[in-house]
């Protein structure tokens, strides 16, 4: 019989004030794809972070191919053949595309020339498109999430643990990594695949394991044997009803609350973003902007929020032109952002969680210079108590929240100053099933109060349910304005894919 690629037998990781795994089990069969699920906070990254050695488990065991291994770090792991592309991209964004690829990989003498050649190679062998001498930090989020991935193939991992890897990619583009997982496993390799998006689970991986409260709930779960409705209840403990059932469309709409005229962004590089883009946004409303990644949304919203200098037009808040505003000032005037790249741009890794919620409140909280610590942190309890961020102490830094938790501390931070308009860009990428629908229901609760929302989001299926309208964009302009009533998927996916 052949031996498992991975046994995690009995992992338990504890964190002051958090048990994140409890005697967690994990088994993958050589040659699938493996899918690792369960709500925020279930312990899934923590785990894999065990295997991938950037932590030590405090019991248990770790076995690849039947070897016992104790990994002291991620290094070590990708020595024994273990690689692990994480939620929080982890790359150098002054350095090219290439060079993050083979950072710590390659000879300490290299031939730019060669080493861009190769790099060109492997991403053409699985599909991706890849400017190697481009720099990353002018990439968007999907664009760097392929380079995570190139790193791993580069140094030939045989167990690749993908963490959300579709959280930042279109529907098509998730297909297409659908097709690299199966050419990936076709040569061999093994992939645990953390994921949220059960209709992706069912559709890439071969078997699950379900974790809840830290401790494995199911075990090795056959794909081909059950439906996302029976995955989710495994997850939650119950059957779930998904906010999606609730959100009725708003026939109702008020004034325009932002109004987006022939705005124009320039790129790092000095490209046109952004091309001549008009919308407008009513009080009520929920206006959701789709496209593939890297066609403009990201330099969109930030000159909408005062991030980017718009080279023409004009951005105008509930009928005053704040085009030149600092993004303090359009936060004072009710503008509420938040951001695609969460630890980038919205929140401040090296402070406390408590500062990070206050964040946006420091005149509030403070007298003089001095921050008023026991107000700070009274504040951010309300908040992460209402928005549901699971915290073991708000003292402690944000390095201690996972993904999903960051993304509700960020959202909730900005919606508890009562904004008149909240522009989200992607603000379910990476939460679970119940995590989604909070936050799916928070944004149609600020519609339905008179909020005018702007929704960036690359999931398609969501964008049908939640919007009033859906604008496409593609190459920087609106390539497509959809009734989500009455628009097709094939309708609205062309647009994305630029095709009249």
């Amino acid at each position: 019989m052949t031996e498992p690629a991975v046994e995690l037998d009995g992992i338990w990781k504890r964190f002051p004030g958090v048990v994140a795994n409890a005697g967690a089990n994990l088994t993958v069969r050589p040659g699938t794809v493996h899918a690792v699920l369960g709500e925020n906070g279930a312990g899934k990254t923590t785990l894999m972070n065990c295997l991938a050695g950037v932590y030590l488990p405090d019991e248990g065991t770790v076995k690849l191919h039947g070897r016992e291994m104790r990994f002291s770090s991620p290094a070590d792991a990708l020595a024994a053949g273990v690689g692990m592309v994480h939620q929080e991209f982890r790359l150098v964004p002054t350095f090219t595309v290439a060079e993050n690829v083979v950072l710590g990989s390659a000879p300490r003498v290299i031939s730019r020339p060669e080493i861009n050649r190769s790099v060109a190679e492997l991403a053409e062998r699985f599909g991706f498109s890849a400017e190697p001498e481009r720099p990353v930090w002018q990439l968007s989020m999907g664009e760097r999430q392929r380079v995570e991935i190139l790193k791993a193939l580069w140094r030939d991992a045989q167990v690749l643990i993908l963490d959300e890897p579709t959280a930042v990619l279109t529907p098509q583009e998730a297909e297409d990594l659908g097709r690299v997982l199966r050419q990936m496993v076709g040569e061999g390799r093994s992939v645990l695949f953390i994921s949220h998006k059960l209709n992706e689970v069912t559709a890439f991986c071969d078997e699950a394991t379900v974790l809840r409260g830290g401790a494995t709930v199911a075990s090795s779960v056959a794909i081909a044997d059950v439906d996302s409705a029976a995955l989710a209840e495994l997850m939650v403990g119950s059957s779930t009803k998904s906010t999606e059932t609730d959100a009725q469309r708003n026939t109702e709409m008020g004034d325009v609350v932002l109004a987006v005229d022939n705005v124009s962004v320039t790129d790092s590089r000095g490209l046109t973003a952004v091309d001549g883009v008009s919308f407008e946004v009513r009080a009520g409303e929920i206006l959701g902007i789709a496209g593939v990644a890297g066609n403009g949304q990201r330099q969109l919203t930030d000159a909408i929020a005062g991030l980017e200098t718009c080279r023409t037009g004009s951005v105008a808040l509930m009928g005053d032109d704040l085009t030149s505003a600092t993004p303090r000032d359009r936060f004072r005037a009710g503008l509420a952002y938040v951001p695609e790249d969460r630890l980038g741009v919205g929140l401040a890794p090296k402070l406390p969680i408590a500062e990070n919620a206050v964040m946006r409140h420091y005149p509030k909280m403070r007298r003089g210079p001095i921050l008023l610590w026991d107000r700070a942190k009274e504040f951010s309890a309300e908040l992460v108590s209402r928005f549901e961020v699971k915290v073991g102490r708000v003292e402690d830094r944000l390095a201690s929240l996972s993904g999903g938790n960051l993304q509700r501390l960020l959202l909730g931070r900005e919606l508890s100053s009562e904004p008149s308009v909240v522009v989200a860009s992607q603000p379910t990428r990476g939460l679970d099933v119940h995590g989604v629908a909070a936050i799916q229901r928070l944004l149609v609760e600020q519609r339905d109060q008179g909020t005018g929302v702007l929704m960036v989001s690359e999931d398609l299926d969501e964008l049908l349910v939640l919007a009033d309208r859906i604008l496409v964009m593609s190459e920087g302009r609106v390539a497509g304005k959809f009734d989500p009533a009455v628009a097709s998927r094939a309708e609205i996916g062309a647009a994305m894919a630029g095709v009249s």
